[in-house]
């Protein structure tokens, strides 16, 4: 996997939402590091990608409430556990469950396996509440999906949180999850 400055130098053959993204980037003045690969679905198959972006890939999970009433977005560093209960507690919502691949399309035009925090940019009616657990703000850097599983993106943290969430009208709430049994 080769490191590469940016947008491709052509996005032909590329998804429209991928290119959105690569676009959204450079009109809010965001520098970024990509690496195109395999399909990266798994938690797994992204270990060989944080060895060539040379940062950990950020856990990100599409989560609602019984109901279907309310949405979350999970970011939160991809080598810690997700504990349902511990998380539930936080935000005060019983229980939370991984959200259909329908409602991932509906609200962040991502497929599953692409989640990421790239998508808030298509929630223009702020359906989707975005939690961050706090140790990924402690990262210089943050990689992430840019809408499709097949390009990986290492972004300086402090660009996701002063640059890109504001920019989107984002605000995370933060959490607090340990992981552990």
């Amino acid at each position: 996997m080769e490191l590469f400055d940016g947008r491709p130098v052509s996005c032909e053959g590329r998804l429209p939402r991928e290119v959105k993204v690569y676009d959204y980037l450079d009109k809010i003045g965001i520098e970024y590091k990509r690496v195109d690969h395999d399909p990266a679905t798994t938690m797994e198959a992204c270990e060989e990608v944080d060895k060539a972006l040379g940062t950990l890939m950020c856990k990100n999970l599409f989560l609602c409430n019984r109901q279907k009433t309310r949405f979350y977005l999970l970011l939160m560093p991809g080598d810690k556990k997700f504990k349902t209960k511990e998380l539930s507690n936080q935000i005060n919502s019983a229980r939370l469950s991984f959200a259909e691949a329908e409602d991932m399309l509906k609200y962040l035009d991502i497929e599953p396996g692409a989640v990421s925090v790239m998508g808030l940019m298509n929630d223009k009616n702020h359906e989707v509440q975005l939690l961050v657990d706090e140790d990924l703000k402690t990262s210089e850097f943050f990689g992430c999906h840019p809408c499709v599983c097949t390009s990986s993106l290492k972004i300086m943290t402090a660009d996701i949180f002063e640059k890109f969430l504001p920019a989107v009208g984002h605000e995370p709430q933060t959490v607090h999850l340990v992981g552990e049994d």
